[in-house]
């Protein structure tokens, strides 16, 4: 197939009228062709492409891509996808792709690449046979044929659907035998022993030994395809050390440590410090407002401790619920706000329970019920903010490519006082001629 410039508009056509089909063409192609269509698309439809197609044989056609481009393509792929093509990737292009990626890609790539030592995702491979479930038998059979003569992963053929979510395992006699125009989840074989990328290795090798299988599809906690561990990797480690050479060109580990140089520790702890003051005095401003109002009642100073520290921890609950989440990939970014809604709930009941017995404690200390209302609902308004900033914080971070863990708790802290502050102080000064 030849593709000159004035044929691609027909080619672009046809990719946007028939994609199944067009990406079996763009199987069927020599590589240079192929990588001429890929040259000429746009990102978009390359990417709904790709998508489609063995991560080794998109790896092998993007290797001569100008770096430009493969972001542009990477910038609209699956983020796990991505990530495994650029795994797959050889060394010297993996570098040379990376001095061009933007930040947000880099951290995107990092976050699928980075597993707990001793799981099963640091040593999974991201080469495997997967097919969708309604594909037709007759295509599938096509498509094999296509990737054996490109040396296709010898490994077990597993159907995902179109979220990639795993369906199970594709059994080539049931293919062989099964009409040409059925669908393959009509044939698959949906009863499949799986592991979650964070299970021990050694747990993985128990259970691939016990069940005598080579190896094993690689799921997350939404039940998503990420990979596989095979018998062999887990004697070897091969993936395990081409994984932490990804991280190192990442600048992965290179946090401080335990006897890092002075400097270094103080390079990395002083902006912190000063983003820790800075909170601290808009804590103190808000106090400065209300100053009227405590020297009228002077108890009240004695009171913002337990307000603010309670709602201190409230958050911090919710921000290590909601950060242990994203490490474990539990939270799908379509739920991140019923997290947060779920978060703000929690902290209206523990809020309601809480003030409640503040209040009585505060009515029996002071002697006045009005005070104990007055915290009370100071109470209830600083754990729900607290509930919601814990979720809310974290996620927000995560969606601008940062870091949640780096200063997600000075946030949380300045949220929770600021707060809870305002809320004790303010219902004060609403309920003044109760109080005095």
């Amino acid at each position: 197939m030849s593709t000159p410039a004035s044929l691609m508009p027909l080619v672009e056509k046809y990719f946007e009228e028939d994609l199944m089909s067009a990406v079996h063409v763009l199987e069927t192609l020599p590589e240079d062709d192929a990588v001429t269509v890929i040259k000429g698309l746009p990102p978009h439809l390359t990417s709904q492409a790709l998508a489609h197609m063995q991560v080794n044989l998109v790896a092998s056609l993007l290797e001569d891509v100008s770096p430009e481009l493969f972001a542009h393509i990477l910038d609209h792929l699956d983020p796990q996808k991505g990530a495994a093509i650029f795994l797959d990737l050889p060394n010297e292009k993996r570098e040379s792709f990376l001095a061009i990626l933007p930040e947000r890609l880099k951290n995107r790539i990092r976050e699928y690449l980075t597993y707990p030592e001793d799981s099963a995702g640091r040593i999974m491979t991201t080469d495997f046979l997967a097919f969708y479930s309604e594909t037709r038998v007759k295509d599938v059979i096509r498509k094999i044929r296509v990737l054996a003569r490109r040396k296709a992963p010898a490994s077990y053929a597993y159907v995902v659907d179109e979220e990639n979510h795993l369906v199970g395992v594709m059994n080539m006699r049931d293919l062989m035998l099964a009409s040409g125009e059925a669908k393959l989840v009509e044939i698959t074989r949906k009863d499949i022993f799986s592991v979650n990328s964070f299970m021990d290795r050694e747990q993985v090798a128990e259970e691939l030994s016990k069940r005598r299988f080579f190896a094993a599809p690689v799921i997350d906690n939404e039940n998503h395809l990420l990979g596989v561990v095979k018998a062999e990797q887990l004697i070897g480690d091969v993936q395990e050390e081409a994984t932490e050479d990804i991280q190192k060109m990442f600048g992965a580990g290179g946090d401080e440590r335990a006897f890092s140089t002075v400097g270094f520790s103080l390079k990395k702890r002083l902006p912190w410090l000063h983003l820790n003051l800075l909170s601290a005095f808009l804590a103190a401003s808000v106090v400065a407002l209300f100053e009227g109002i405590i020297a009228q009642i002077t108890v009240l100073a004695v009171f913002l401790p337990v307000v603010a520290g309670q709602g201190g921890n409230a958050g911090a609950q919710s921000l290590a619920v909601v950060m242990r989440g994203l490490v474990m990939r539990e939270i799908p970014s379509n739920r991140a706000l019923a997290l947060i809604l779920k978060e703000a709930w929690i902290g209206a009941v523990n809020g309601l329970i809480i003030g409640l017995v503040t209040a009585g404690v505060a009515w029996v200390w002071v002697g006045n019920p009005f005070f104990g209302m007055v915290i009370g609902l100071a109470m209830i308004v600083n754990l729900v903010v607290a509930g919601l900033a814990g979720a809310a914080i974290p996620l927000s971070m995560k969606g601008l490519g940062l870091d949640p863990a780096q200063c997600s708790n000075i946030i949380l802290t300045t949220i929770t006082d600021v707060m809870g502050f305002f809320a004790f102080l303010g219902f004060a000064v609403l309920f003044r001629n109760l109080l005095i």
